[in-house]
């Protein structure tokens, strides 16, 4: 694939260092379908998703890009694509039906026969053991607001880790959980759908305590592993240069940039920029504050943009505002997020400001993008620079002595993007949701000349 026309950047594979992970992220209910399949529990995306109105046009991941079924044609797209390391997720409610006792054998073969694929093409899987997709049965005990999800979750990793162990050294414990917590638990937005401050904090507390307890019992079953979670992140700007909306951007930084971080790293929460964590007092133990911290091997950010961030008496609790960036003339992706390189750099500076964090790895960064199919070829540019910008940005970091140890793209193929359905495509590959024909985009073929 050494078409000129793919046109390199200005730098190589090599100029990231021998050691650099280059990867590609899936997640479970964003691709398997197969929803009801051999045995597998229902979760609260396969609940929510089949409510009226929850999802754009009604869509579900019944289907999603049916990678149960197709998982060997989409690992060996892996392989064409030179890409060494696999990120996917497991379906909690696939191994474990109800969330807890009873194991499922077919969803455990499954994943064998997953891990062992990508094993045979000399592929690294790294496990993702939670993206969002909480057994409905738990939901229905309160989920993420019930204490109880801490030994619920451990159980799950402790299934895993007997399971895939001998087989997958690399472990991501959960993705993004300001998102899943703030977007399923505060704004009701995404599943299962619930609001309110009552909610979100003892979601927060007992998601932070899971992820450490989780940690520790794979580090108990395998001694070895390397052991990450990844967290998202924004680069926040105030709107203007005033002192209100500098703080406002502190308040925000702490929400989405720091509220899950700090307390693993032993730091605890960041109170003093939002007060209204103090509540949190109230449902905690006096061994939590200890038992929320883990030594990490690695820490993942997934950054995809900039935020603009104004003061604003209105909006409770952070008392500030997204200036929207659809409103500020930039360029910007179907999610209508503005396409700003340089907020990579920034936010892999910020979380080397943290002296705890042995590795940094981005494991998830990718852009999406209307994409027209034309002689059966997919010209998305605009991915494909978006990429390489992005990388770009990730080697100034390292050239300045920053710790990035890692680059992950999202996503492998299109696939069913939670509250937007299948509207926007992130995938290197696009797929026909109608046939299931996978065609690799000029940015899959990019990829995999520059990791050749």
């Amino acid at each position: 694939m050494t078409d000129a026309k793919l046109s390199s950047p200005h730098f190589s594979k090599e100029d990231f260092g021998p050691d650099f992970k280059w990867g590609v992220s899936v997640a479970a209910y964003q691709i398997e379908g197969a929803h009801d399949a051999d045995g597998k529990g229902l979760s609260i995306w396969d609940a929510f998703t089949n409510k009226k109105g929850k999802i754009k046009d009604s869509h579900n991941g019944n289907t999603a890009t049916d990678f149960y079924n197709r998982y060997k044609e989409d690992i060996d797209l892996i392989k064409k694509l030179n890409i060494p390391n696999f990120r996917f997720s497991i379906s909690w409610s696939r191994i474990l039906p109800s969330g807890t006792g009873e194991t499922n054998p077919a969803g455990i073969d499954f994943y064998n026969k997953v891990i062992d694929y990508c094993l045979s093409q000399e592929i690294e899987p790294w496990i993702t053991l939670y993206h969002w997709d909480l057994p409905h049965e738990l939901e229905k005990k309160g989920g993420w607001t019930n204490r109880e999800v801490i030994t619920w979750f451990e159980e799950f990793v402790a299934v895993c880790a007997k399971n895939f162990g001998d087989k997958v050294n690399n472990w991501m414990v959960m993705n993004e959980p300001v998102v899943f917590t703030g977007a399923g638990y505060f704004l009701g937005l995404h599943a299962p759908g619930r609001r309110g401050m009552k909610n979100f904090l003892p979601a927060i507390h007992y998601t932070t305590l899971a992820i450490a307890t989780g940690a520790r019992k794979l580090r108990e079953i395998i001694p070895a592993a390397n052991i990450g979670t990844t967290f998202s992140c924004s680069y926040l700007e105030p709107h203007r240069n005033l002192e209100r909306d500098r703080k406002a951007v502190k308040r925000v930084d702490a929400l989405l940039n720091r509220l899950y971080i700090e307390p693993l790293l032993g730091l605890g929460y960041p109170v003093e920029e939002l007060p209204v964590l103090k509540s949190i007092k109230k449902i905690s133990l006096p061994e939590d504050e200890k038992n929320m911290v883990f030594d990490f091997d690695f820490i993942g950010v997934q950054n995809y943009t900039r935020e603009i961030i104004k003061n604003s008496w209105l909006i409770p609790y952070v008392k500030a505002s997204l200036e929207k960036a659809e409103n500020r003339n930039v360029p910007l992706t179907d999610m209508k997020w503005e396409v700003y390189p340089e907020a990579m750099y920034q936010m892999i500076k910020q979380y080397n400001q943290y002296p705890q964090i042995k590795k940094l790895m981005i494991t998830e960064n990718g852009a999406a993008f209307p994409d027209e199919i034309i002689n059966e070829e997919i010209n998305d540019d605009k991915r494909k620079k978006y990429i390489q910008d992005n990388l770009a940005q990730a080697l100034r970091a390292k050239k300045e002595g920053l710790k990035i140890d890692g680059y992950f793209v999202w996503t492998l193929t299109d696939n069913f993007e939670w509250a937007e359905g299948y509207h926007p495509r992130f995938g290197l590959i696009h797929i026909d949701f109608e046939s299931q024909k996978r065609t690799i985009k000029k940015s899959g073929k990019w990829y995999a000349d520059f990791l050749k």
